[in-house]
């Protein structure tokens, strides 16, 4: 796998942007989600573990799963992570993981998969019964938000009502969606939702 975060690694956590952003989608996680220290999550998309660490505190294990294996150093490297999160390099829209987990949460990774009806399908099947998601990305936005020319951005975000009808279609229900966080951009702003949604 090409490892497309290898440079953006070097310096991610010092990212004022992202730290306020996972910050807030955390915060907005442990608000909206019953967490008890017997669940068993999946971060899609965990990068360096900034959703993770905020998370691991109230649950029993996180895999944290990425296919940038450099993001993933930094989130080893870090001690608060050590005890509860276990990182995996590893493509879940290709090869399943073969484990079902009580919650599935993810933040601004679904934008970077090309086939959103997909990755949803993926998530259904490594879901118990009863389980939840708590998936955090761009709503729909005229393609300003990242700098030109980044080949791994499939979407300029995701029109809430369009993600719902994905979201139900792979048997997801109890559907709701929060405003986690707004970014400021240069020209605009950029809310940011948690879509929430228990497996049937």
């Amino acid at each position: 796998m090409t490892d497309n975060f290898k440079e953006r690694s070097k310096d991610y956590d010092a990212n004022d942007m992202i730290q306020q952003l996972s910050s807030a989608v955390s915060n907005c996680i442990i608000k909206n989600v019953e967490l008890n220290e017997q669940m068993q999550v999946l971060d899609f998309g965990a990068g360096t573990g900034l959703i993770s660490s905020k998370i691991a505190p109230y649950v029993e294990k996180i895999t944290a799963v990425d296919i940038s294996q450099s993001m993933l150093d930094k989130l080893i490297a870090k001690q608060e992570t050590s005890e509860k999160v276990q990182a995996l390099c590893h493509d879940m829209t290709i090869e399943p993981i073969g484990k079902e987990y009580d919650l599935i949460m993810s933040a601004m990774a679904m934008h970077h998969v090309e086939n959103t009806d997909n990755l949803i399908k993926r998530f259904s099947a490594h879901l118990k019964p009863g389980a939840k998601i708590a998936l955090a990305d761009l709503d729909e936005e005229d393609g300003s938000f990242h700098p030109p020319g980044m080949d791994d951005v499939y979407h300029d975000g995701f029109e809430r009502n369009a993600l719902q009808a994905t979201l139900e279609k792979h048997g997801f229900k109890d559907i709701n969606f929060e405003t986690a966080h707004t970014i400021n951009g240069e020209t605009r702003p950029y809310p940011i939702f948690l879509a929430l949604a228990t497996k049937a």
